[in-house]
């Protein structure tokens, strides 16, 4: 596998020949100072650019950085991953290299610096041929630590949780494993952790990270609280779902009674209460 000098070297060689790149940024978990690097971090590198439509034209270009297992091209698809009435400013290069590296290369139009480039606190200048990048500070994960939420959002986020829970025990009664998961995991487990992300907040003052899929979230937990939150990442046999969503509601429920507590929030108990009965009643009648 190529090191990290010798990726950056290579880009910035690129982008030093080629008159048509004015700027390189380094975004993402290698511009954090805040993490423990590993060599596993991809490399996502912003070229900001003029004549955007003569880069891709003609996308062998991006061949010199390596040979490749393969690459998407995101702003190219229409069915995938792809906002409707969605229309790119920027042009992105997804390269999954046979060495082992990965480069997210996004193409940044110069003329729309102004009017459309979002700045992130995660940003590494690595060249700056017009001096167009001098307020640039040092990296930080700023941008991405723990929002404090609103009564509002609190208050649905609980809602959502106790009535997707629901669903998921429809589909352990009809034997319906891949409807259980779907409700599990892409529906009640994101607002599971919406809660154990406050819960962190909280504790640190929002001034900390939750990262992707709450991949940061051990730094912050006790260790007891963490493995708990493991045993709810389960197969698809029966019992095990009804045992991952009794100890999510548990759990759940733990929570938001200390977010609540700490901000100040009111939290439904009775609907609270009244599903909790229900998930037990119905395991008892339906589970094992």
């Amino acid at each position: 596998m190529r090191s990290e000098t010798t990726i950056r070297q290579l880009i910035l060689d690129v982008a030093g020949r080629d008159e048509r790149i004015r700027a390189v940024l380094l975004n993402g978990s290698r511009a954090n100072p805040a993490i423990d690097k590993d060599i596993f971090q991809d490399y996502d590198i912003v070229f900001v650019v003029t004549a955007l439509d003569g880069f891709i034209a003609d996308h062998s270009w991006v061949d010199i950085f390596g040979e490749r297992v393969m690459m998407q091209l995101p702003d190219t698809m229409r069915y995938v991953g792809i906002e409707p009435n969605y229309t790119p400013i920027s042009f992105g290069y997804l390269m999954q290299f046979k060495d082992g590296n990965r480069i997210d290369l996004t193409l940044f139009p110069v003329d729309k610096l102004k009017s459309d480039f979002v700045k992130d606190s995660l940003t590494v200048v690595w060249l700056d041929k017009d001096g167009m990048f001098g307020d640039v500070g040092l990296s930080d994960d700023i941008d991405y630590h723990i929002r404090r939420p609103e009564a509002e959002a609190f208050a649905e986020t609980c809602n959502e949780f106790w009535w997707v829970s629901m669903n998921v025990v429809k589909g352990l009664q009809r034997h319906q494993p891949t409807y259980v998961k779907e409700m599990l995991e892409r529906y009640l487990r994101p607002m599971f952790l919406q809660m154990v992300s406050w819960k962190i907040g909280v504790e640190h003052q929002f001034a900390v990270s939750f990262g992707k899929a709450g991949k940061l979230m051990q730094r912050y937990l006790p260790e007891a609280l963490y493995k708990d939150i493991l045993t709810t990442y389960v197969g698809y046999e029966p019992e095990e779902n009804w045992q991952a969503l009794l100890r999510l509601a548990d759990l759940f429920k733990a929570l938001a009674h200390d977010v609540g507590g700490a901000l100040g929030f009111v939290i439904n108990r009775e609907d609270e209460e009244n599903v909790m009965t229900y998930l037990r009643q119905q395991y008892a009648t339906f589970g094992r």
